[in-house]
């Protein structure tokens, strides 16, 4: 019968569920999992079915309706909506709850409306009906759940006699119960500030519910109500709701304990593990402690019981006064999170746990006291570490970058301070890829060659090379995507630089060295004394610097600056020429270049820095003179040297009647050699002599103002005078050079790229950025291919004149300057079909670096070069060329103002004619100038003109 009537009770209940569910749908596949333990309902929601929408809970009530769920109804009626630590939301509810379906206390049945949307006002909303079922029917006399949100207690009414120790508190209540209502349940709450009786209905106005069903009487009541109180059992807060329900009819007074205690605390945390303690034995509900008996202790992880704790690493320990659950950070079964706290990375660690003690006391026989927790470790910062596993035989950067949960992914990566995605950082040739640990973290290992641009390279110790990468990392933290950033910097020092070996050779006037150009001015520089060796340093000092694809050949004249005169003597020189190779950017010395040669010299004059002057003198006068009888102006210095055609003198600028004067900032010491003729006595004048005129001075120039370096030059010097040099004048005429007045067929283009193909018309005007260079071209027009076109300076003005100010130059003595507000370039010519001879063009690639826009002036002065009639100080001498001859001016130096510029929106511009200064140099007149508008001279072409627009 039991069996037939139960059957019966089921028909119907789907009968109605049937009916409740008319006009709504049935969950999709995977949406919802369901499951009843220990009395509970568990339903699980996948979250992936739930991306981007919103969603509510209803319970269906069989009488009411459905009802909202709510935070308040939840407490009140027995229900916990959250999260498991996956994300996914979890429903739970007891089979007391307000809104169950309870059959004879065994069959319960509850169903729920699951509403989803894609607004957050819920409209347009998708209602799945979704119900479940619970059979429980090994109720114990008392049981207690602690959920997280409510307390619950439900006890047999069938319960024993109250126990005599409790007798004494109970018959003090029996005077209120007096006033118990008749057939109506009412609540007392016995509390430290006093008792408190109350009807069902006031009850559940305070949050309380309260019923019975066939055999069992419960109640339920939120934490930290006015009616509870706050308790410490063996450490742990117990939150104690003391209660008796009280029923009266007729004859009969039923007083019912219900009181209820739960564990508010009792986590702990340490940097391995997290421990979870509750009290084995707590005083409020067990009044006979000497009766007490453990009889099970169970634990579980989301609604399934652990049956063996210790196959997950879980550990489950308790005494007479504690259950200690303890759970190692990272376990099986709870979830580790990453993390951002103050920009500092971490990780967070969570699992849901419950516990089920069962006990019996000679009070309640047996109870079964169960505690849902879910629990969640504090941030717990994790520095990530940079393994440095660069592999300096390969070249190559190693870094692994880690150790991190697989919720994290890398975004960009910066090297150098420059941002790449993922995508741009494989196209630049980084390799970027995951690695697993062993530990189930994850790390990202990146790979770069030293050799990349981006990596930063220092020239270290004498054969070194420091090679620094530069990281920036930006990672998504977790599903909130959380950006979290890290720097690091790896470095990685290996020996991989060959210091340069120097060749040194000697010609009949010349040393020379060979050096490599293999790390020159990236690494190391080259020093004249404490003076930087560069091109004007050279061309200064009269040395020749060629360079080709491997080496640097500096070629030194035997009297130029800077050579050390070791020994001296009668028609020998030997000299030595020292070049100091130095690091750029310590100036430490890694080694000496040293070329030492010996010369056989007829003539020349050393000026040494102690004032040590020696000349070598040669006879040129007809007929020849004995050379033992020449001296100085004191005729007691002789000569220390001589043979049938040269004489050799030692002395000092103090000594022989030296002589010293200033000119400018120099001082110049003078003596002459000079013949004493012998004459043949007769009884009158004149005197009779057979000997020629010989007088030779001899000068020596120091600078006034500034250290002395050892120098010399020989008689006939070709540049200006060095530091210490000297010179010898014979007292004959002077040559004059005579220099023929002529124009110069020169033309002017601008190119629109390097290339030189395409040019811009004369009249358009050109709009340049900052940086972007002006290509400008200047081209000699002359049949002679042994011609060349020297641009000697050039400079950069604000207006028309060439000497106003402010004055930028670009090019000095034929080399670029690069300065702060423009740079310069020469640009190398090649033949071409447009080009028969490349020294008729000069190429200049001219950059603005102000950003600002103005209109300027490029200004520059020009020569013709030719193999004759070389001037000294000519500007020809020492020039920049492509060919190892030296070559001249024809005695014209061309001033080409040019490339006039106005601001953009000055359109359209006007035609500015390219104005010619001609500057006539004479060694005995000064200098005439003639300015003419060049329309033609000779066979020239017009020169062509252009407007830039330099931003």
């Amino acid at each position: 019968m039991e069996a037939v009537g139960y059957s019966v009770y089921r028909i119907w209940l789907l009968f109605l569920l049937f009916w409740l569910g008319q006009g709504r749908q049935m969950a999709p596949p995977g949406f919802v999992e369901s499951s009843c333990r220990s009395r509970i309902f568990w339903m699980k929601l996948n979250k992936l079915l739930l991306r981007g929408k919103f969603f509510q809970l209803e319970i269906n009530d069989p009488y009411a309706g459905p009802l909202l769920l709510d935070e308040k109804l939840a407490s009140r009626c027995g229900y916990v909506l959250s999260e498991d630590v996956w994300g996914n939301p979890v429903f739970r509810a007891s089979v007391l709850g307000c809104h169950v379906a309870n059959e004879a206390d065994e069959l319960f049945s509850l169903t729920v409306n699951i509403k989803v949307s894609s607004f957050l006002s819920m409209r347009a909303a998708v209602t799945y009906t979704y119900p479940m079922y619970c059979f429980y029917s090994s109720w114990a006399s008392r049981e207690i759940m602690c959920e997280e949100n409510y307390m619950e207690v439900s006890v047999k009414t069938d319960v024993p006699a109250v126990s005599n120790d409790y007798t004494v508190a109970w018959m003090s209540a029996l005077p209120e119960t007096q006033n118990v209502a008749y057939q109506l349940w009412q609540l007392m709450f016995v509390s430290p500030s006093g008792r408190k009786i109350i009807t069902v209905s006031d009850a559940a106005k305070l949050g309380y519910s309260f019923n019975n069903t066939l055999s069992r009487v419960y109640l339920r009541a939120p934490y930290h109500s006015n009616e509870s109180d706050i308790s410490m059992v063996s450490g742990v807060n117990m939150n104690i709701v003391t209660s008796t329900s009280m029923y009266r009819q007729r004859w009969l007074l039923l007083l019912i304990d219900t009181t209820v205690s739960c564990p508010v605390d009792g986590i702990s945390f340490t940097d391995t593990a997290l421990t979870w303690t509750v009290p084995s034995v707590i005083p409020t509900l067990v009044v006979q402690e000497s009766t007490f008996l453990s009889k099970n202790i169970l634990m579980g992880v989301d609604d399934q019981v652990i049956v063996n704790p210790e196959e997950k690493n879980y550990l489950l320990e308790h005494n007479e006064t504690l259950i200690r659950i303890t759970i190692p950070i990272g376990a099986e079964g709870g979830k580790l999170k990453s993390s951002i706290s103050g920009g500092v990375y971490g990780i967070i660690y969570s699992i849901d746990l419950f516990l089920e003690h069962t006990w019996t006391d000679a009070d309640w026989q047996t109870t079964k006291y169960t505690v849902i927790k879910s629990i969640t470790t504090p941030f717990m910062p994790q520095i990530p570490t940079v393994i440095n596993n660069t592999l300096p035989e390969e070249r190559l950067f190693n870094v692994a970058f880690g150790h991190f949960l697989p919720d994290v992914s890398l975004v960009t990566i910066a090297i150098g301070n420059v941002p790449f995605t993922l995508r741009e950082a494989q196209h630049q040739g980084f390799k970027i890829y995951e690695t697993l640990f062993s530990n189930r973290t994850k790390g990202f290992i990146l790979q770069v060659s030293f050799d990349d641009p981006y990596v930063l390279k220092e020239y270290i110790n004498r054969n070194e090379t420091k090679y620094t990468l530069l990281i920036n990392y930006t990672l998504s933290m977790g599903p909130e995507m959380t950006l979290y950033y890290h720097s690091a910097e790896v470095e990685c020092v290996i020996a991989d630089i060959e210091l340069p070996e120097a060749a040194g050779y000697c010609d009949e006037e010349n040393m020379y060295l060979a050096i490599p150009t293999f790390g020159l001015h990236q690494y190391w520089n080259l020093y004249l004394g404490n003076k930087l060796l560069n091109r004007h340093v050279a061309l200064t000092n009269g040395y020749l610097a060629v360079t080709n694809s491997t080496h640097l050949i500096l070629q030194i004249p035997l009297f130029a600056a800077g050579v050390v005169y070791e020994e001296v003597s009668f028609q020998k020189i030997k000299a030595r020429f020292d070049v100091a190779l130095k690091k750029v950017r310590t100036m430490d010395t890694l080694q000496m270049f040293s070329v030492r040669c010996s010369f056989n010299y007829s003539e020349f004059i050393v000026c040494h820095p102690d004032g040590t002057i020696m000349v070598s003198a040669q006879m040129k006068t007809v007929p020849a003179i004995d050379m033992s009888k020449t001296k100085l102006r004191d005729s007691s210095c002789k000569p220390r040297e001589h043979d049938e055609r040269h004489a050799f003198f030692k002395f000092h600028v103090t000594t022989c009647g030296t002589s010293a004067r200033f000119e400018g900032d120099h001082i110049i010491y003078e003596n002459e050699i000079s013949y004493e003729k012998e004459t043949l006595p007769e009884q009158s004048i004149p005197t009779i002599t057979r000997d020629p005129d010989y007088r030779l001075t001899v000068s020596c120039y120091y600078r006034a103002k500034e250290t002395l370096v050892l120098g010399a030059f020989a008689s006939d010097p070709s540049t200006s005078p060095p530091f210490g040099s000297g010179t010898m004048v014979p007292r004959s005429n002077i040559a004059a050079h005579r220099r023929v007045r002529q124009a110069l067929n020169v033309v002017s283009r601008v190119s629109k790229d390097e290339s030189f193909i395409e040019f811009y018309e004369p009249n358009m005007a050109i709009l340049k950025q900052p940086v972007e260079p002006v290509f400008l071209e200047v081209e000699l027009k002359d049949k002679s291919p042994d011609t060349e076109l020297y641009l000697e300076n050039c400079w950069v003005t604000g207006s028309l004149e060439s000497n106003s100010s402010p004055r930028w130059n670009i090019t000095v003595d034929g080399y670029e300057i690069n300065g702060s507000e423009y740079a310069a370039e020469f640009c190398p010519v090649a033949v071409s079909p447009r080009v028969r001879h490349p020294s008729h063009f000069k190429r200049l690639a001219v950059r603005t670096l102000a950003h600002r826009l103005e209109q300027v002036y490029v200004h520059c002065l020009v020569a013709a070069c030719s193999p004759t009639n070389t001037l000294p100080g000519s500007p020809c001498t020492g020039q920049r060329s492509s060919s190892s001859e030296r070559k001249v001016p024809e005695g014209f130096a061309v001033l080409l103002l040019s490339k006039q510029c106005h601001e953009a929106w000055e359109l359209p511009l006007s035609v500015i004619t390219t104005t010619i200064l001609l500057e006539e140099k004479r060694p005995d007149s000064g200098t005439q100038k003639t300015t003419t508008t060049l329309e033609s001279a000779g066979s020239a072409s017009r020169i062509s003109t252009c407007n830039l627009l330099l931003l």
